[in-house]
């Protein structure tokens, strides 16, 4: 193993390490800031644990992709998750908001443009689990097929996208 190999390793466990699913806690929605950025977008508030590595690449991936991104430390996610309405199903490391809607896990910047410019009646989106080359969990190549859904109001999910990579 090269040591850029094991670097790369010690990485991503300790970014996976750092982030653990919050399971139980059900709800609603919430709204978030609405300030528009320099592309026209509104501000997305990611909230995460402080030590979380791939939550902040996730947020880098947003900013690259033209969001503004307000990064909010929280020592209790739980009530975060409760108070934006993520179902207990799709919990994962981080919860973000972002015109009304929540957006759970490690969603691709393009399903939130496609989230704005459709408005669903709809909670928000969600990628459950923590999917092996998702934004953010990218490592070496590798890939893992996920689904993005869509959390409707009565708590049920549709696919919004899939993604085999």
């Amino acid at each position: 193993m090269t040591s850029r190999t094991r670097t790369s390793l010690l990485i991503l466990l300790g970014a996976l390490s750092a982030c653990t699913n919050e399971p139980s806690n059900p709800t609603g929605v919430s709204t978030a800031a609405g300030r528009a950025s320099g592309a026209d977008r509104p501000l997305v508030v990611v909230h995460k644990t402080a030590a979380c590595g791939c939550c902040s690449m996730w947020a880098e991936h947003l900013r690259a992709n033209g969001f503004e991104v307000e990064v909010r430390d929280a020592a209790n996610l739980a009530s975060v998750k409760d108070r934006a309405g993520v179902p207990s199903g799709l919990r994962t490391c981080h919860t973000a908001e972002v015109g009304g809607y929540f957006v759970e896990g490690h969603v691709p910047a393009s399903e939130i443009v496609r989230l704005l410019a459709e408005r669903p009646d709809a909670k928000g989106l969600a990628v459950p689990g923590m999917p092996l080359g998702s934004p953010g969990m990218e490592y070496q190549n590798q890939h893992e097929p996920y689904a993005v859904v869509l959390v409707l109001p009565d708590g049920t999910t549709d696919v919004f996208a899939h993604y085999e990579q």
